[in-house]
């Protein structure tokens, strides 16, 4: 459609305003001679509606001299070509002969028009035409628009009509000159707005292209610089390490500041998907009892503001540990030393990341104030980190503050911390293992490892499934072998070859084949996590183990399995120290350990300590400081009654059994013996007047530690009501006796999850307390239609059964003594 075409279209019907132009139409008033009746009668019938608002008013309306016939203006133009011999025509003429000149442009235009649109009649109203003539001449430099000249037309919807037909322009005068200009002028703009197009898009592509090289080369340097940085600091950390492991002994026996990180420093993903994982960080605030070695300081990195009940309540605790006077307390003296011996700092990065979960070692490094701080404290002194789970932030903030790490590299830590590295570890030291295989990455690799072991340890009910990054059983599963339809088949075939014979591998291969097709659906039916607020289902957890990788390990075969904790100092001159040993309490999870009994009974201490120092010295070999605890379980062999112990995991951290215990020895101001399995306690006798007194004797005292004690309803309570609840019970610590209940609080916001010591002449009191302190608590803050979501009632039921397990031990060996 041309663009005459287009502007007819868009404009306003003649005999209304036209808002074409800037101005509006208005007709221009011709004075005549007064008119008849009859022909203003006429004039008016004839008037088109609404021609006064068609034109812009003009200060230059020039009169009509002399009488004109109104009714003998109008004339016809045919083809647009006006016949001059016509008689209406000549009418018209005549009629305005003296303002021909400023009609004659307009009819020429008009005529133009209806011939360039091939019309081939149209009525003309001569005194519309001769008004649209003068406002011309008075203002106009352009000709008007069409509507214009349409607003002079009788039969103007007519002729609207033809001019608004697609294709009307090129039928009349000219026609075809002017569609070959429309048709060339659309082609040039097609290529010009085609290379338009295509030039802009490779300027965006050319800008993105620059932009992505210089985000590139940016991103290249900065990865540079940090690889840069990070080998520096690798290099200052293992020099450092080395000036550590050759001054150890001087320092150990010198005045030191430990500067204690309790950072966990998992993965992102795991890191995100704990709950609660700053209150996490801070169970290990029991590190402050380091403060109990005369010749140490101790600054503690809070992951998260405490409130001044807390730092009250330590406060009070650490000045009150240790040895008491006549009255049970700390002499004054000693109890200000201790108090300006320890501080507790809180990066000011917890505020700027509240919703992260970063470890803590990385809320440090974006922490200058704190690090100042520190630096400032232990400027001019001998000073070391402890931390937590490795973390390579760890050697940027040890680098900052120019001190070394008690501990191993980073990525030798993650290497050997997990599942798969824990059993390479225990092969090397020649400990015993559960049956099983590590370093599974695929569906196949995982039927096949479980057939063959399954064919291997037929007497096996239960097998695990453990993911190299699982935690507190977190990433565990597992399978009993009764729910297989061959599996009393594989039996009879056991006992019919005898266990020598079993041994050998071409017998076991008609069962292992039998398994390896029955597995599959086996697993998808009967495997389950153990933790099915982690993983829902069998199909979630197989997902995640494969993708990570894990272990296959044998469940040991017997209904009465105990799990200990060890753990070791793995010093850097190459020395191995056990800290701390003890039975593990499990909770509803059989596989997760929420509390444990100090020291342990389970193992006798000598063969605990052969296997303690075989897996301290197979880590130094693999170049692993620092603190480490090691799981065993222990179990009595059905077939020769003898007492197994396997190495079931390897945790190198600083565990929250050892910071416990840092607290109970501060509290009963005692010695954990782990080669002979005492907790030798010293406790002060009276003595009369100007008496002086001997070494104070020495008692064996039980303990029992519980870290991770959740319950939902202890939000309720402030800390000081809760103390004042457990008061009114005769729930506290007695300084002289050394026994009693200590408790480890660790917020001030939630406070749901507490620590609870437990300390008694004999094992038996000490479960006995601990389980009725956990009942009192449970009661007073538990309404019965309130239970609230805890853990205090499994780990009650599991006291039980160890308190039955320890009567029924006493009895037997009371029925042995007369045999013997």
């Amino acid at each position: 459609m041309s663009r005459s075409h287009q502007q007819l279209k868009s404009d306003t019907e003649p005999g209304s305003t036209c808002k074409t132009i800037d101005r509006e139409w208005t007709p221009i008033p011709i004075k005549a001679p007064p008119p008849s009746p009859t022909s203003n009668s006429t004039e008016h019938r004839d008037m088109m509606p609404g021609t006064n608002g068609l034109f812009p008013k003009s200060p230059h309306n020039l009169p009509l001299q002399g009488p004109v016939n109104i009714n003998k203006c109008d004339f016809t133009i045919l083809m647009g070509r006006t016949n001059p011999m016509a008689r209406d025509f000549s009418e018209f003429k005549q009629s305005f002969s003296l303002c021909w000149s400023s009609v004659v442009d307009v009819l020429e235009a008009l005529e133009k028009l209806l011939r360039d649109f091939a019309v081939p009649l149209a009525r003309v109203s001569g005194r519309r035409l001769v008004e649209l003539g003068h406002v011309w001449e008075s203002g106009w430099l352009k000709a008007p628009p069409p509507t214009g000249f349409l607003s002079v037309l009788e039969n103007w919807e007519e002729v609207l009509v033809l001019l608004s037909r697609p294709g009307q322009r090129y039928k009349g005068e000219g026609g075809i000159e002017a569609a070959a200009v429309h048709i060339q002028s659309c082609w040039r703009r097609y290529l010009a707005r085609t290379a338009y197009l295509r030039h802009c898009r490779r300027r965006w592509a050319a800008g993105t292209i620059a932009v992505s090289w210089l985000m590139f080369t940016q991103m290249r340097h900065v990865r540079k610089a940090l690889q840069a940085r990070r080998s520096r600091q690798l290099e200052n950390f293992r020099g450092r390490a080395k000036r550590l492991a050759a001054n150890w002994k001087r320092i150990q026996s010198s005045k030191r500041t430990i500067i204690h990180i309790p950072s966990l420093g998992y993965s992102q993903n795991r890191r995100m998907n704990l709950r609660g994982y700053d209150i996490l960080q801070n169970i290990q605030i029991s590190r402050l009892c380091d403060i109990r070695d005369e010749n140490v300081d101790v600054i503690y990195v809070c992951p998260r503001h405490l409130g001044d009940d807390i730092l009250h309540y330590y406060t009070r605790l650490l000045k009150c540990g240790g040895a008491p006077d006549e009255d049970g307390t700390r002499p004054p003296a000693a109890s200000s030393s201790s108090a300006r011996r320890f501080i507790i700092l809180t990066p000011e990065a917890i505020d700027y990341f509240p919703t992260r979960n970063l470890c803590l070692s990385t809320l440090l490094k974006y922490s200058p104030r704190t690090l100042k701080r520190i630096k400032h404290l232990i400027q001019g002194k001998q000073a070391y980190i402890v931390g937590g789970v490795a973390h390579e932030d760890d050697l940027a903030v040890a680098d900052e503050l120019g001190v070394p790490i008690l501990a191993s590299e980073p990525a030798i830590a993650q290497l050997h911390s997990t599942k798969s590295g824990g059993r390479s570890i225990f092969s090397g030291a020649e400990v015993d293992v559960s049956p099983g295989r590590g370093d599974i990455y695929t569906l196949n690799e995982l039927h096949e490892a479980l057939a063959g072991l399954m064919a291997q340890n037929v007497d096996v009910h239960r097998w695990l499934f453990k993911m190299d990054s699982e935690y507190e059983g977190c990433g565990t599963a597992y399978c009993d072998t009764c729910h297989l339809s061959c599996y009393n088949w594989a039996l009879q075939e056991c006992h019919r070859y005898g266990p020598e014979l079993w041994k050998t591998e071409w017998i076991q291969e008609s069962v292992q084949l039998r398994y390896l097709k029955e597995v599959p659906e086996w697993l998808a039916r009967h495997a389950q996590p153990a933790k099915t607020s982690c993983y829902p289902n069998w199909a979630c957890f197989l997902k995640t183990f494969l993708r990570q990788g894990g272990v296959v390990e044998a469940y040991p075969p017997s209904e009465c399995v105990t799990c200990l904790t060890v753990d070791l100092l793995l010093e850097p001159g190459g020395e191995v120290t056990m800290l701390s040993c003890g039975d593990q309490l499990q909770g509803s999870c059989q596989l997760e350990a929420i509390g444990s009994t100090v020291p342990q009974t389970s193992v006798n201490p000598e063969t605990l300590q052969s296997i303690s120092m075989r897996v301290g010295q197979a880590c130094l070999q693999r170049l692993i400081v620092g603190y480490v605890s090691v799981d065993l379980a222990t179990f009595l062999n059905r077939n020769t009654m003898e007492q197994k112990v396997w190495a079931i995991d390897l945790d190198l951290a600083y565990s929250d059994q050892l910071a416990m215990t840092q607290m109970l020895l501060m509290m009963t101001g005692g010695t954990l013996n782990c080669s002979t399995g005492c907790l030798e306690v010293p406790i002060q006798e009276k003595c009369c007047e100007h008496q002086i007194a001997a070494k104070p004797p020495v008692f064996n005292r039980y303990a029992v530690i519980g870290s991770h004690l959740f319950h939902s309803n202890l939000s309720m309570l402030y800390h000081n009501v809760f103390f004042m609840v457990c008061d009114a019970h005769g729930i506290g610590f007695n300084y002289k006796g050394k026994h009693g209940t200590v408790f480890a609080i660790y917020d001030s916001s939630e406070r749901c999850t507490i620590g609870m010591i437990t300390v008694s002449e004999d094992l038996q009191g000490a479960l006995v307390t601990f389980a009725r302190n956990l009942s009192v608590i449970h009661q007073e803050i538990s309404p019965s239609k309130m239970q609230g979501e805890t853990n205090f009632k499994e780990l009650i039921k599991n006291i039980d059964d160890v308190l039955q397990m320890t009567v029924r031990n006493r009895m037997r060996a009371v029925e042995d003594k007369p045999a013997a």
